[in-house]
């Protein structure tokens, strides 16, 4: 019975890390389809989405069983509740992907993003698929320090959405108003999906230590979400 319940708790890290696998090449392809204005490559990351929401189903059913049946304490209670938790945030993640696809399923056949945002969206995608992987070996490996260099990774993306900001408020935008919100919207979306991706690297810190926030790494500007010490964030 033991090695069957370790074998389930191994079964949820997995099934999180393919979803982290699944969330980054939806991004990828979000980001590509909104530059080259690609319908069917969007059409495609929208469809995909329902099966990132079916693993997330699948990860909160085996967890429940685990609570219900197992009863599990200290660590391994941790590991799973918080599970749910990241298998939320990664869910919301593929969301996030899904919804850039929709933008650029909106604006076929042109392109939602002006000529000159063009490489600052192209490196947005390309830190947004380097923070999720890394969330993935993160979560694989129960690696503290890797977990705590995420979120100094989300940093540039923090710099990029600023980037952006100025760009679609500074008085030469030449650009309409139209454009100007599907940046705005575009940009937030690829600043949650780094939110997001940090909010998992602390969880997995809080399973292994029982730390959480700014308690463990000093570095998630989103103090004010972090639980009170020695309790589960929520």
């Amino acid at each position: 019975m033991r090695k069957a319940y370790h074998e389930e708790l191994d079964r949820i890290a997995e099934s999180l890390v393919e979803m982290t696998h699944l969330a980054a090449s939806a991004m990828s392809r979000a980001t590509t389809a909104l530059l080259d204005a690609d319908v069917h490559l969007a059409d495609s990351v929208i469809t995909a989405d329902a099966e990132i929401d079916a693993r997330r189903e699948q990860i909160d059913l085996l967890s429940f069983d685990l609570l219900a049946l197992q009863q599990p304490v200290a660590t391994d209670l941790r590991v799973v509740v918080t599970s749910m938790r990241m298998s939320s945030d990664i869910e919301r993640m593929g969301d996030l992907a899904r919804h850039v696809a929709k933008v650029a399923r909106l604006r076929y056949p042109a392109s939602a993003v002006p000529p000159e945002l063009r490489g600052t969206f192209r490196e947005m995608g390309q830190v947004a698929e380097l923070i999720v992987e890394k969330v993935g070996s993160v979560i694989a490996a129960r690696d503290i320090d890797g977990a705590r260099q995420i979120a100094r990774d989300d940093d540039a993306m923090d710099a990029l959405h600023r980037d952006l900001f100025e760009h679609v408020t500074g008085k030469d935008w030449p650009h309409d108003t139209e454009t100007a919100v599907d940046i705005t919207l575009l940009g937030r979306y690829y600043e949650r999906f780094a939110d997001h991706a940090v909010s998992v690297a602390e969880r997995v810190v809080w399973i292994v230590t029982g730390e959480w926030g700014n308690e463990a790494n000093g570095s998630h500007e989103d103090a004010e979400d972090a639980a009170a010490p020695g309790r589960p964030p929520a």
